[in-house]
């Protein structure tokens, strides 16, 4: 029986991650360099450890640009382009059904808080959640599954008893390390990425109330 969803945000929720590939491909061209989506995809849904593609220009093309500068120029960018943006279709309202049934809401990403709660505020949607697992609260970020086995702890839940909602190759790694069933809604960027396997994908939700999910994944666990 399923008792909780917990839900990824960047790119799942509402979709930050291509307007931050634009933002930064489109600033790359400026200095004279290709930032291919393969590169790029090294810090969706995770860290910047792997790739920062706010220094790459200046640490691996040696290239003599303020960081700050262009740290605060993409942002504005990407602020200017997110103005636009709406929470992805279906997921209002599965958010309001999972509530309406006593579901458990969570939410596991691997941005900040502060990050998050902006977009949250502004949409309206900051109370469905329970609980929020941030870069803020583990010591590792997806691909571990930390983030989604503190979600478990603070929700109250079995690994069974969930299911995660996830856009991005190691957010689906994520949360299929930590045992739960998953799905996976891409987008537009992480529609053109390989992903593991152990989850399900689906077009969009706007086909799947709550119900239809957890058949989805029950049929899933049956066929493992």
């Amino acid at each position: 029986m399923i008792k909780a969803l917990i839900f990824d945000f960047d790119g799942t929720i509402i979709d930050t991650e291509t307007a931050w590939y634009i933002t930064f491909r489109d600033a790359y061209k400026t200095h004279g360099v290709d930032l291919t989506l393969e590169q790029y995809s090294q810090c969706l849904g995770t860290s910047l450890h792997s790739f920062n593609p706010y220094t790459h220009l200046k640490t691996h093309h040696n290239l003599p640009i303020d960081l700050e500068e262009f740290k605060q120029l993409v942002q504005q960018q990407h602020t200017e382009m997110m103005i636009k943006e709406r929470v992805r279709p279906g997921i209002l309202q599965l958010l309001e059904t999972a509530k309406s049934q006593g579901l458990k809401i969570g939410l596991a990403s691997s941005s900040e808080r502060s990050w998050i709660d902006k977009f949250v505020k502004l949409h309206g949607i900051e109370n469905y959640f329970e609980c929020y697992c941030t870069a803020d609260t583990v010591k590792k970020v997806k691909p571990d599954p930390e983030l989604y086995l503190q979600a478990l702890e603070k929700l109250g839940v079995e690994a069974s008893e969930a299911i995660a909602i996830e856009d991005s190759p190691n957010g689906a790694r994520a949360a299929v390390a930590a045992g739960i069933p998953t799905v996976v809604i891409k987008n537009d960027i992480t529609n053109q990425l390989p992903f593991s396997e152990g989850h399900h994908t689906i077009e969009s939700l706007t086909n799947y109330d709550l119900e239809k999910l957890a058949e989805l994944v029950q049929q899933k666990v049956h066929s493992s």
